[in-house]
């Protein structure tokens, strides 16, 4: 059980402390935004139900159940910010693990800073906390914690941070390219973990195209007029060497990504099992008080 938790609670806090801003939603003001991203990605706030949806072989979990509240603001020009909390259960093999998740995060418009905080409270255990940044100067990058302890890290100046993830996942579909590969850093785990990343990008699906499976944000019109991808990435432990063969992902995320940064039908497969985040609330956010100036 305690395998399966530690991948459970590392994955969510890769996606929604770091890659959050890829699989839910980031904002950039039109006129400062990159090249690479024609629709202004959006501002907003969401709920996320979390369900299993199976497991695989001899899975020690049969269950889960919790709730993700997230919310993004910013733009090119003073950064993105998220924030979220998300509380879980997790069952199986007669007893279950509960979690607090907390973070924020902000993110240089140019992608050449990252600040993270995570806390993490398992069961009745102390919180655990990340607490660093990450600046990119000349050709590399210098990463300092604050937790779990004080230590300094170099990175190599082509790991990107998730915001910057997801204007080159935008960039590689609209150019019509179906692989892109990307070494990402988010501050999660320890704040020393880096992930190689390979996403594969189906065929556009028209906004006229209906969902399969409707949720909140299905109404919502600027979605509906806008194109969307099929989008699976692997995660890989950069650290992690094989030496038979292929290299087994941590875990690969499936969604539709729209041109605007939504994501939607978020599925993450953990080999043995797979988790779902349903959109249960989708709300656009006034993003004018941090236009561009």
């Amino acid at each position: 059980m305690d395998y399966f938790k530690t991948r459970f609670l590392t994955g969510w806090s890769i996606v929604l402390a770091g890659a959050g801003a890829l699989i839910f939603a980031t904002c950039v003001d039109a006129k400062a935004a990159p090249s690479s991203a024609s629709a202004p990605f959006l501002a907003h706030q969401a709920a996320y139900e979390l369900s299993l949806l199976k497991s695989r072989r001899n899975a020690s979990v049969n269950g889960v159940q919790g709730r993700i509240l997230y919310s993004f603001t910013g733009n090119a020009c003073e950064g993105y910010t998220t924030d979220f909390r998300q509380v879980s259960q997790l069952s199986g093999e007669g007893r279950g693990t509960f979690s607090d998740l907390r973070s924020t995060s902000l993110e240089d418009g140019d992608g050449k800073s990252y600040r993270f905080k995570i806390e993490t409270r398992t069961n009745e255990a102390e919180v655990s906390a990340v607490d660093g940044i990450a600046e990119r100067t000349g050709d590399r990058i210098t990463v300092r914690l604050k937790k779990p302890k004080p230590k300094t890290l170099t990175l190599d100046k082509e790991v990107v941070f998730p915001t910057e993830q997801v204007h080159r996942i935008i960039e590689a579909a609209k150019a019509g390219r179906s692989i892109l590969e990307l070494s990402v850093y988010d501050g999660s785990d320890t704040g020393e973990k880096i992930f190689n990343t390979l996403s594969g990008i189906g065929q556009p699906i028209p906004g006229d195209r209906l969902p399969a499976e409707p949720d909140s944000g299905s109404d919502n019109q600027g979605l509906k007029s806008m194109t969307r991808w099929p989008v699976t990435v692997s995660y890989y432990d950069r650290a992690t060497k094989s030496d038979a063969g292929e290299q087994t992902p941590v875990y690969a995320m499936s969604f539709e990504l729209y041109e605007n940064g939504v994501s939607r039908q978020l599925k993450l497969d953990y080999n043995d099992f797979v988790i779902g985040g349903a959109m249960t609330r989708f709300d656009v956010k006034d993003n004018s008080n941090g236009a561009c100036k």
